[in-house]
């Protein structure tokens, strides 16, 4: 790892205008726990002249709105989100996921705007001798070599799976992400802030190398809403998901599903929301036949590599599992 700078801007403006206006392998870019940037760095994949700490900037707090929303500043700790009470009561998926991260030592130096941000995991983009095709080769290595954690929806011409535990919990809650740049503040709904390799290999968000993502918002869930958030990953303590669920359901008085929203994590280049598992599952009622269908549902599409078949299985007990959480 080469030398850097490390720059402590005391206002967002500040920070913003340290920052280049175009993407380049040695550009100033954005610090805040450290716990992917550091590791980028360690593995040769970007070599920033300069580190923008966000840790002056105030974006270390959560605020609650009148109605039961929740902003979450970039800089907040996951311990934080997976110790607090509230966050508990009002989003336990979200207190889920926070908890499932890494170790409690990751979590307390790792922040919420670093983990929506994480650079894919995939051994090939991390190996510093390496050049796959995210890192500017002639091919995605993965695609008929070591694709084990791979993804299977949205994959090509890379086959990378994106990282982030936090995401996926977010997207299912409906979460929007606040972006500041040299023009100002822009809203952006999780949904859209990630690209698939398709669109392009240079990033894997919309942000711009000039902006910083310095809060999420989350609205308040439904009265009759719950949620639940399940991961499944290779080693019990420290790892990344190998497939992960998060679903949120809204039955009505009868007992009927009259709501749903299901997402996967672990299995595409971003968070893989799945309408299809959600539509299986309105109008029934929660029991095994409706959770059965809603997993074949939430597979139909999937595209396995050689090594990845497992991840179809994956989903469809996890989906089971999350959704017999909620009865």
């Amino acid at each position: 790892m080469k030398d850097f700078e490390l720059k402590l801007p005391d206002t967002l403006a500040a920070a913003v205008g340290e920052l280049p206006a175009a993407y380049s392998r040695d550009g100033a870019q954005v610090l805040a726990g450290g716990q992917d940037i550091v590791t980028v760095m360690k593995d040769d994949i970007e070599q920033p002249a300069a580190l923008v700490s966000l840790q002056r900037l105030g974006l270390d707090g959560m605020k609650w709105d009148e109605r039961g929303g929740l902003t979450i500043g970039a800089t907040v700790t996951i311990q934080t989100l997976a110790e607090d009470a509230r966050v508990e009561q009002v989003l336990p998926a979200l207190r889920e996921a926070a908890r499932s991260v890494g170790s409690p030592q990751i979590r307390s130096q790792g922040t919420v705007g670093g983990n929506l941000n994480q650079r894919p995991r995939c051994p090939y983009y991390r190996h510093p001798s390496v050049s796959c095709f995210k890192k500017g080769g002639s091919v995605c290595l993965a695609e008929f070599g070591f694709n084990k954690y791979a993804a299977i929806f949205g994959g090509g011409p890379s086959y990378y799976s994106h990282p982030s535990d936090l995401a996926t919990a977010l997207v299912m809650l409906g979460a929007t992400a606040s972006i500041t740049g040299p023009d100002g503040e822009r809203q952006v709904p999780l949904t859209e802030l990630y690209v698939l390799p398709e669109e392009t290999l240079d990033t894997e968000t919309v942000l711009r190398p000039d902006e910083i993502l310095t809060s999420v918002s989350i609205p308040a869930p439904a009265a009759d809403a719950r949620a639940s958030y399940l991961k499944y990953k290779e080693c019990a303590s420290y790892d990344f998901a190998l497939a992960a669920v998060a679903v949120s359901v809204s039955r009505g008085d009868d007992g009927v599903v009259t709501d749903a929203r299901v997402v996967l994590g672990g299995v595409a280049p971003k968070p893989w929301e799945v309408p299809a598992a959600a539509r299986a599952l309105v109008g029934k009622r929660m029991e095994p036949e409706a959770w059965t269908a809603a997993g074949e549902a939430a597979v139909a599409d999937a595209d396995p590599l050689e090594h990845n078949g497992y991840k179809v299985h994956l989903v469809k007990g996890l989906l089971f599992r999350a959704l017999e959480a909620l009865v």
